[in-house]
C-alpha cells in the first residue's frame, strides 16, 4: 500500500486535515471539501468516502480499513480511536425499497423517496469487517459491533452488538478509557 505525500493529501481539498494523515493511492474521494481529518488518521486502500451535505467528520487516531464506505447526504461523525474494518459501509442515505418510489442516483428527486439522516460514532467504537450501518444510527462511546452485523438502531455505551438485525449481547470491557488517559498524559510530558 503505498501511501500519499502530505502534499498530495493537501492538493485533494479536504476542508481540514491534522498531523501524520496516511491516505492510501487508492482511496477514494467525493466531495472533499466536505471532509475533515483529524490527526493520526489512517485511510487504507480501496475505501471510498463521498460526502453530501452534512459531511464527514473524522476525529484523532480513526482507522477506515481496506475496502470500506463511507457514504451519503447525511453526516457522518466518527469521534476519536474509532475503527473501522474492512469492507464495513456506513450509509448516510438510503433509498425507499417499498416499491412505493423509484430507486437510483440518475432519477430526479421528486420520482425517488431517499432517507437521509445523520450517523454519529462516539469514542472507542469499533466495526467489524462487512457490517452495515444504516441512516440515522447512533453508536454511543465504546460500542463494538461484530462482523457481519446490520445495524438499523441505536446501540448504548460500550455494549457488544452482534448479528443481522443487531442485539446487544454483552458488556464491553471499559480498560480502554484508562489506556487513552495514559496516552494523553504520555504526550504532555
Amino acid at each position: 500500500m503505498a501511501m500519499l505525500s502530505r502534499e498530495a493529501i493537501e492538493t485533494l481539498g479536504f476542508s481540514s486535515v491534522g498531523e501524520n494523515v496516511q491516505i492510501s493511492d487508492r482511496a477514494s474521494f467525493y466531495g472533499a471539501d466536505r471532509i475533515a481529518l483529524g490527526s493520526n488518521v489512517r485511510i487504507d486502500d480501496f475505501c471510498v468516502l463521498s460526502a453530501g451535505l452534512g459531511g464527514i467528520c473524522i476525529g484523532q487516531h480513526v482507522h477506515i480499513a481496506v475496502g470500506a464506505s463511507l457514504i451519503g447526504a447525511g453526516k457522518i461523525t466518527l469521534s476519536d480511536f474509532v475503527g473501522i474494518s474492512s469492507k464495513a459501509s456506513i450509509y448516510s442515505s438510503n433509498d425507499d425499497y417499498s416499491g412505493e418510489a423509484m430507486t437510483g442516483p440518475t432519477l430526479p428527486g421528486e420520482f425517488t423517496n431517499v432517507r437521509h439522516a445523520d450517523i454519529f460514532m462516539g469514542k472507542h467504537v469499533i466495526v467489524g469487517s462487512g457490517s452495515v450501518i444504516l441512516p440515522g444510527v447512533t453508536l454511543e462511546e465504546g460500542v463494538a459491533v461484530g462482523a457481519l452485523s446490520l445495524v438499523h438502531k441505536r446501540c448504548e455505551a460500550f455494549g457488544i452488538y452482534v448479528g443481522n438485525p443487531v442485539r446487544r449481547i454483552k458488556e464491553r470491557k471499559r480498560d480502554l478509557l484508562e489506556l487513552e488517559r495514559k496516552l494523553i498524559v504520555s504526550r504532555q510530558e
